[in-house]
C-alpha cells in the first residue's frame, strides 16, 4: 500500500480485474504535475508555447513541458486559452463521436465554475448554439463570468441557480454536461490537502448529492438529448453506480464512445445495466484522474408552453451596435439598467424563457454605458469575437501589456501612432482591453476587478 494513498480506496481500487495497484502507488508518490492547456480557435490558431505535445483525444490541446507563471501572459488574460486537466480535454471527443460538434443545439453545464468543461463546449458547439452555463455557489459565479467573458462569444448565458431549478425547463436541452461534485480522489497527485480530506463516508454523501443533483434536473433533457456525467473520482459509488441508478429509474440508454488503445484510457461497465464508462488513470494516460459516461434519454420528455413573446422597444440607438460591432444583424440588443447587451437573434425567444425561470448573472455580451449621447465600451466587447476589427488600436510590447494588465500608468510613447479618443490595446494582434487616448496622458480602462495584483 502507498504510505498516504487512503488504503480503504486502494484497497477497492486492486478489486477490479488487472488493475495495478503498484504503478498507481508510485506515480503518486512521484508527484509529477502534468501541465496542459487548451487554445481558443476563435482568437488563435497556433500555440504560443515551445516544445508543446498534443493532447490526442482533444485537437485544441496541448501539454506544456512545464508549469510558466500563466500571469504574466497577456494571452492568458485575452482568453487565448485555457488552462485545463487534459482528462477532462476528452469532452471534445465525445461531442465529436456524437455528432454535436459544431452543431445548432442548446446545451447546459450545470454545475460550470470555473469554467473549464463551458469554454470548451463553447469552442465545440460553435456559435449557432446556445450554452448556458450554471454554478449554484454564489461566490464561484464571477470567475465563471470572468472566464466566459474572456472566452468571446456571445451565445453564452450564466446562471446562478440551484439544479431544481431547472425542473421548471423540461425538455429544453439537447445537451446536459453534469461535471458532478465528488469526492476528489482523481485529484490526489494533484492537491495533497484532498487525501486528507477524503474518507468513505465523504464518497457516500457525495454519491447521495450526485443523485440529488440528477434527479432534480434530468427532466430538462429533450427524448434523445445527451446526458454527459463526468467526475474527478476514482469511488465506483459516484461513477458507475451512478449510471446504473440513471438507467434503473430513469428513461436512458447508454452510448459507447470509440476509443484509441494507445490512449491508455479505460472503458468500464457498470454491473446491473453494464453501462460503458471510461477512467483516466494517472499511471495509464497523461492526465489526473477522470471518470466519464454518455447516456441518450429514450422516454418522451413534456416540455412547458412556448408561447411567442411580445417584445417592447429596447431604447437602443439602432446606429450604436453597428458602430462597434461585426455583422451586427446576427444580434438583437437590449438595455439592462443604462448598458447595452448583444446577443444571437435566433435565440430571443429563449432568453426571455430562461428569464422567467433563471437567475441570470450574464446573458451575450455587455458592449458599453450609453450615456445617451455616446456609448463607452466595455471591457466585455474588447474581449468579444464579434467586435469589429477596423476600431482603433495600438500594438504593444510585452512591457508596456503588463503595465496596462496591471492598470499602472502607461506611457505616452508607447500610443504615438494613436489617434485622441477610444484605442484598443493590442498585444501580438490579440484584443486586451480599451484605453483612452489624451493629448498629454493615457487613460487606462482596465477593469479593476480582473487586474494583476500579485506580480
Amino acid at each position: 500500500m502507498s504510505n498516504f494513498l487512503p488504503n480503504a480506496l486502494v484497497k477497492r481500487l486492486n478489486e477490479q480485474e488487472g488493475f495495478d495497484s503498484e504503478a498507481f502507488n508510485k506515480v503518486h508518490e512521484q508527484g509529477d504535475k502534468v501541465t496542459s492547456i487548451r487554445i481558443n480557435s476563435l482568437k488563435q490558431n497556433t500555440v504560443s508555447f515551445r516544445n508543446t505535445k498534443p493532447v490526442p483525444w482533444c485537437d485544441k490541446g496541448y501539454y506544456l513541458p512545464d508549469r510558466p507563471v500563466f500571469t504574466l501572459d497577456p494571452l492568458y488574460h485575452a482568453g487565448c486559452y485555457y488552462v485545463q486537466e487534459a482528462s477532462s480535454m476528452f469532452v471534445a471527443h465525445i461531442l465529436r463521436k456524437v455528432g454535436l460538434e459544431d452543431s445548432a443545439i442548446r446545451a447546459l453545464d450545470l454545475c460550470a465554475a470555473p469554467g473549464g468543461k463551458s469554454t470548451l463546449l463553447a469552442s465545440y458547439l460553435g456559435r449557432e448554439s446556445l450554452l448556458v452555463c450554471n454554478e449554484v455557489i454564489k461566490s464561484r459565479t464571477n470567475v465563471l463570468v470572468d472566464n466566459m467573458v474572456r472566452w468571446g462569444t456571445s451565445n453564452i448565458v450564466v446562471t446562478n441557480s440551484d439544479p431544481s431549478t431547472f425542473s421548471r425547463l423540461p425538455g429544453y436541452f439537447d445537451l446536459v454536461l453534469i461535471d458532478a461534485p465528488c469526492s476528489g480522489s482523481g485529484m490526489f497527485r494533484k492537491a495533497q490537502e484532498t487525501v486528507d480530506e477524503w474518507s468513505l463516508a465523504n464518497v457516500k454523501l457525495c454519491s447521495e448529492r450526485q443523485r440529488r443533483i440528477l434527479r432534480e434536473s434530468i427532466s430538462t433533457l429533450v427524448r434523445d438529448g445527451y446526458l454527459i456525467y463526468s467526475t474527478c473520482s476514482y469511488s465506483k459509488e459516484e461513477n458507475e453506480d451512478i449510471l446504473d441508478w440513471i438507467l434503473t429509474e430513469y428513461g436512458f440508454e447508454s452510448v459507447p464512445i470509440a476509443l484509441d488503445s494507445n490512449w491508455g484510457i479505460e472503458e468500464t461497465r457498470s454491473t446491473s445495466h453494464q453501462a460503458f464508462g471510461y477512467r483516466f488513470y494517472p499511471h495509464k494516460v497523461k492526465g489526473e484522474g477522470f471518470f466519464v459516461a454518455v447516456l441518450r434519454k429514450k422516454e418522451d420528455q413534456p416540455t412547458f408552453s412556448r408561447k411567442k413573446n411580445k417584445f417592447e422597444k429596447n431604447g437602443v440607438p439602432p446606429h450604436v451596435v453597428s458602430e462597434w460591432v461585426a455583422q451586427s444583424s446576427n444580434f438583437t440588443s437590449f438595455m439592462h439598467g443604462d448598458h447595452i447587451h448583444i446577443f444571437p437573434k435566433k435565440y430571443e425567444e429563449d432568453l426571455k424563457w430562461l428569464q422567467q425561470v433563471l437567475y441570470i448573472k450574464q446573458a451575450g455580451t455587455t458592449i458599453g454605458k450609453w450615456t445617451g449621447r455616446e456609448l463607452l465600451p466595455s471591457h466585455d466587447l474588447a474581449c468579444s469575437v464579434h467586435i469589429k476589427t477596423d476600431l482603433p488600436a495600438q500594438e504593444v510590447t510585452l512591457d508596456a501589456a503588463l503595465q496596462f494588465l496591471r492598470k499602472e500608468s502607461l506611457n505616452t510613447g508607447d500610443f504615438t501612432g494613436a489617434k485622441a479618443g477610444w484605442c484598443l490595446v493590442r498585444y501580438k494582434k490579440v484584443n486586451l482591453g480599451w484605453v483612452k487616448v489624451l493629448p498629454s496622458r493615457i487613460n487606462n480602462y482596465y477593469p479593476k476587478e480582473v487586474r494583476i495584483t500579485n506580480l
